[in-house]
Parts: structure tokens; C-alpha cells; sequence
């Protein structure tokens, strides 16, 4: 059954639909407001913070995907430059580094202009996408930052396909 098929009025909130799917998955979450959730999403190799923002003024779901990062002094430049290949990389969305909260953010704003409603598929492949892309490229900033590899190196990691299981 799709998502979608689960919901029976047409103009169901954004942040209602991003709930039930936080309940569907069961994430925890925590409603800040009427247009604002927060949740905690189990990766492989960390938990992700999602916070989610509906904003009537310019028609756009905002999502912020956050972990945890205290980078070297010393590491910073090696910070940047695997933020730029890592950002030539994404196609939606992109990361970038809040230096004064210590936290490695990945941004997407889904723009639903003329009074259109974002699909509950399209709100899971959102947060399905911030996810995977945090868990892309968590790797590449562990080894350019922590394992002496240039960005270019540490990008391996993160361009590979695995194939199989181990």
C-alpha cells in the first residue's frame, strides 16, 4: 500500500504527514509546534537529528538533518574542501558546517508553491534521502578530518558501491 493511500483528506498539514510517518517508522519525535517536528533517526553509524519546518510565507517544507562534530582547529580547510566535493555530489539538497553549535547539517527545502501539497512519498523520500546522504558521506569527513586522507581520498569511501553482504 502507498503511503499516500493511508491518508484520507486532501489537505492533511505537512508536518501531520511527517508525524505519521515518524509514527509509521517508529522514530522518536517530538511536535514543537503546528508547523515544526523534531526526531532522532538511527543510523548505521550514528543517530541523526531531523527537524522539519513548514512555512506558510514562501510555500516550503525545510528540512535540517544534524550530527554531532568537533573537528581539529588545524583540520578546518581539509573541512571545507570535502564540503565542496561532497556538495558537487548532491543533486537536492547539500551540507554545510555550523562551526559556532559543532554540527555537520544537511539542508533541503522542498518549495511547494501555488498552494500545492507535498505527497506523503514525497515527504519519505525526504527523509529518506537526508539519511542516506548524512550516512554517505559520514565516512569521508571521519577519514579527512581523523584519518589523514586528503578529501579527494577520503571521497573514495563515499563514491564506492558496495556490493553484497559481509
Amino acid at each position: 500500500m502507498a503511503l499516500s493511500e493511508s491518508f484520507f483528506q486532501e489537505d492533511l498539514h505537512p508536518i501531520d504527514i511527517v508525524e505519521h510517518i515518524a509514527e509509521h517508522h517508529e522514530w522518536d519525535f517530538d511536535r514543537i509546534g503546528d508547523d515544526q517536528i523534531a526526531m532522532a533517526v538511527e543510523g548505521q553509524w550514528r543517530t541523526y537529528s531531523l527537524t522539519l519546518a513548514w512555512s506558510h510565507h514562501d510555500e516550503t517544507l525545510r528540512l535540517v538533518c544534524t550530527f554531532d562534530m568537533e573537528p581539529p582547529e588545524d583540520k578546518l580547510p581539509a573541512l571545507y574542501e570535502i564540503l565542496n566535493e561532497i556538495n558537487d555530489q548532491c543533486w537536492s539538497g547539500a551540507f554545510t558546517w555550523w562551526g559556532e553549535q559543532k554540527l555537520m547539517v544537511y539542508r533541503y527545502g522542498l518549495v511547494m508553491a501555488g498552494s500545492q501539497a507535498p505527497s506523503p512519498e514525497q515527504i519519505d523520500v525526504l527523509l529518506s534521502a537526508a539519511v542516506l546522504s548524512a550516512e554517505r558521506y559520514y565516512p569521508a569527513f571521519q577519514l579527512a578530518i581523523w584519518g589523514d586522507q586528503t578529501p579527494q581520498e577520503a571521497m573514495q569511501v563515499a563514491i564506492a558501491e558496495a556490493y553484497g553482504r559481509a
